[in-house]
């Protein structure tokens, strides 16, 4: 197969594949008589397992020495990989908590400008909140500061029927 046939059917760009040739990651088996590059099944089914170690976020150089191993050490590497993600996961989790304590301050909030409600929901969907942690945070907001949530949620456009609803369970919870 050629680096074309084989780059479209793997939805990868010809660059992508040539590039992991020049870094030895997926060299082809051989040349066409034309001089082009020859990837066999074999060199497929490696090009498989890139992509999926790619799908994990392993590097390149690590996916590169993976496979070259006779007996891999794929659980480490993918253990090292999950560590990795779990601590950019709480370092995001600190950027949401640190967002959300600055949307809390009256003039920060205020010069943000947003005011919609779905906008609202939007962002904090965004950076990762559930119901559960949309409903915890204006319960939160409700004990801290009652008469400033009220305020927000009339900047957030919402009807003061809702409004009433949202302070009401919030108390009750």
């Amino acid at each position: 197969m050629t680096i074309t046939a084989l780059a479209r059917r793997h939805r990868l760009s010809r660059s992508t594949l040539l590039y992991y040739h020049r870094i030895g990651l997926l060299p082809p088996s051989g040349r066409l008589d034309n001089g082009y590059r020859r990837y066999s099944a074999s060199d497929e089914d490696r090009l498989r397992q890139i992509c999926l170690y790619r799908e994990t976020g392993l590097p390149l150089a690590e996916i590169k020495r993976l496979l070259d191993q006779r007996h891999g050490e794929l659980a480490a590497s993918l253990h090292r990989q999950l560590v990795q993600l779990s601590a950019e996961v709480e370092a995001l989790r600190r950027r949401q908590r640190v967002i959300v304590e600055l949307l809390r301050h009256r003039r920060i909030l205020e010069g943000v400008g947003i005011a919609r409600k779905q906008a609202w929901v939007d962002l904090l969907r965004s950076a990762g909140f559930s119901e559960n942690d949309m409903d915890r945070w204006h319960v939160d907001f409700e004990a801290s500061d009652p008469a400033y949530h009220q305020r927000f949620l009339e900047f957030l456009g919402i009807p003061e029927r809702e409004i009433r609803s949202i302070r009401k369970r919030c108390r009750s919870a």
